[in-house]
């Protein structure tokens, strides 16, 4: 007890994350050993996680802002698509798919935090407003065909291409968290709002950077996630809304984790972990209403078991 009492706060934090994984996995291995678990599945687990994984770990600086997006899909569905028509119909191939998306994700989300510091309402009430554009934005952009991207265009929808763009993306991510001062200024405004205008810090700014750097990396999810998928529809009525479960999953891990000083990390297992329960569900034959009430059960306990609050202090 003595020695794990010694133990850096990051190592307790990587055990209790691999403990997690390692549990989930043992879960659906015993329920259904047949077909599930093997190293080739928890591969295949792990590359479908990692798309998810990009978004969230690009979400992190918003939400521990306590801010919120609800146009995730919206921006996804839009940024393929348009990544998709200059990589194919202007022939920009790779730069026109990874610059289309990437822009047009950052483009979304200058749009939600113009409007969020500009309107001063909740940022879930822009963003949900605002998706509501951006479906039919895609809509009109798709001409209400499916698009699909080329065979030829597709090495990020598998490895290693689809490593090496999320590890960029962590690289990246990382720096910034770590090592600049939006980083530090994303912790202070999220620690607290009012101390931090008291230090001069532009709040507003810094929030509106944090929506255009999100955006961007969901702009890189898009360009897995229709890799992955070869190619995206464009919806309406709010459907998009979706596709923003996972992303926003997986940044729970890492608020949860943020204590102990490896949030990016615990993202990237988190999502692991969120796919490792839905891919046995699968395996088990569950229809998709018990998998996502069990799912959504499973991560609530889970996070609140890693996140204890001290006593008195304020829960937002």
């Amino acid at each position: 007890m003595e020695g794990i009492k010694n133990l850096s706060s990051a190592t307790k934090g990587y055990i209790v994350l691999i403990s997690l994984v390692f549990l989930s996995w043992l879960i659906f291995k015993v329920l259904t050993p047949d077909n599930f678990g093997s190293y080739s599945n928890l591969l295949s687990y792990f590359q479908a996680s990692l798309i998810a994984t990009v978004g969230a770990i690009g979400f992190y600086f918003v939400m521990d802002m306590g801010l919120f997006d609800f146009s995730i899909g919206a921006n996804i569905i839009l940024s393929s698509i348009i990544g998709c028509q200059l990589a194919v119909n202007f022939d920009l191939g790779y730069f026109g798919l990874i610059f289309g998306a990437i822009a047009t994700g950052a483009l979304v989300g200058l749009c939600n935090g113009f409007f969020y510091v500009k309107l001063r309402i909740p940022s879930m009430i822009v963003t949900a407003g605002l998706a509501l554009i951006y479906e039919s934005v895609a809509n009109y952009m798709a001409g209400g065909v499916e698009q699909t991207l080329p065979s030829t265009l597709r090495a990020f929808g598998s490895m290693p291409g689809n490593l090496i763009l999320a590890f960029i993306t962590f690289i990246i991510a990382y720096l910034v968290l770590n090592y600049t001062k939006f980083g530090t200024y994303t912790y202070a405004i999220g620690s607290d709002e009012f101390v931090a205008k008291n230090m001069g810090i532009n709040v507003d700014k810094f929030k509106v950077l944090a929506f255009i750097l999100s955006g961007a990396f969901f702009g890189a999810m898009a360009v897995l996630t229709i890799s992955y998928g070869s190619s995206m529809v464009a919806v309406t009525g709010m459907s998009s809304m979706t596709r923003n479960f996972i992303p926003t999953m997986g940044c729970f891990f890492g608020l949860a984790f943020m204590k102990y000083g490896i949030p990016l990390q615990a993202i990237i297992l988190g999502e692991f972990i969120v796919n490792i329960i839905f891919f046995g569900f699968i395996s088990l034959g569950a229809p998709t209403a018990i998998q996502d009430v069990i799912t959504g059960l499973a991560l609530l306990v889970i996070i609140t078991l890693t996140t204890k609050v001290a006593k008195g202090e304020i829960v937002k």
